[in-house]
């Protein structure tokens, strides 16, 4: 655990493949303890088990994982944690959902089967072997601000599109040694369990996924290039889970580089770089009168709630 200053807030990012019978019947009272305990973020419940990012205290972080381990089947359940100098989330919400990650394919239990899990510590040693292929398993707009050397990107805009990826280079991974990696490993979980139902046995995924990678393994020793995409108002952590220099854009929720944010297509709230050719007039003017309105609730010393954070639009982050 990185030894930082109480004052910041710590994040914790969690997940556990546990069938849950009644999951309606657990969000309630997880949902009040948590308001109880002045958490933020989102948790999303399903048959399949449990998914989320939280942020609060070191006490409320604390009080929401016993809460949350007290959960049937979740008394063994890892987190991740970071930090930030102030919450990164506006609200709390605790969702009930058919699956915690949506891939789509029916039938699917990693709680059962998945891959072999590597230990960050040895992760370096896998993928630089050169009969490893190594598999990006997150979305396009995360990948485009970092990843591991030589990472097959398959160009997903959703989680969903990776069942269609692999049926295309299904016959090419077949026979060989495969190893998968995402944010926080819940995707990766899924998607060897995915292969394995196919019946390709060589799998491995990064245990605790990038987060606990770039926490773990010293900088001067990493295969990691970049920054790592978070689904929140960080955008981006680097080594030691810093927060990284990357911000948004609010009208088509890409990442931006420092470069990027220079450019005379970024304006702030209302255009940028990757979506300047793909909006029209009357949707910047409406971009520019809700970043004004986010202006003023700053100045006032409140939050604005009208923009949450939200991945690119797989149909308008394109240009």
């Amino acid at each position: 655990m990185i030894d930082l200053p109480s004052p910041l807030v710590t994040v914790a990012a969690l997940y556990k493949f546990v069938r849950f019978e009644d999951p309606d019947g657990l969000r309630a009272p997880l949902l009040a303890r948590l308001q109880e305990l002045d958490v933020r973020g989102t948790i999303l419940v399903a048959q399949e088990g449990i998914n989320g990012t939280i942020a609060g205290s070191r006490a409320a972080i604390d009080g929401a994982l016993t809460a949350i381990r007290a959960l049937p089947g979740c008394a063994d359940l890892e987190h991740k944690e970071s930090f930030a100098n102030e919450t990164p989330f506006l609200r709390l919400k605790v969702r009930l959902k058919k699956e915690i990650v949506t891939l789509g394919v029916p039938g699917l239990d990693p709680a059962k089967s998945v891959g072999t899990y590597v230990a960050p510590e040895d992760w370096n040693a896998l993928i630089s072997d050169p009969d490893t292929v190594v598999i990006d398993t997150r979305n396009d707009y995360e990948v485009s601000i970092g990843s591991f050397e030589g990472a097959i990107n398959p160009g997903t805009t959703t989680f969903r599109e990776f069942p269609a990826w692999l049926e295309a280079h299904e016959g090419a991974l077949r026979n060989k040694k495969i190893a998968m990696f995402c944010t926080g490993g819940i995707r990766c979980e899924k998607s060897t369990a995915l292969l394995k139902s196919q019946g390709i046995e060589d799998v491995f995924h990064l245990k605790g996924g990038i987060l606990k990678y770039l926490e773990r393994v010293p900088e001067e020793q990493s295969l990691w290039r970049g920054a790592c995409f978070v689904f929140d108002e960080r955008v981006s952590v680097k080594h030691r889970l810093e927060t990284g220099d990357h911000d948004i854009c609010h009208a088509c929720r890409w990442p931006l580089d420092a470069k990027a944010l220079k450019s005379p297509n970024y304006v702030l709230g209302v255009s940028c770089d990757r979506c300047i050719d793909t909006r029209d007039d009357a949707q910047r003017k409406r971009y520019a009168a809700r970043q004004r309105q986010m202006d003023l609730a700053e100045a006032r010393g409140t939050q604005h709630v009208g923009v949450s954070f939200n991945p690119p639009h797989p149909k308008k982050a394109k240009a």
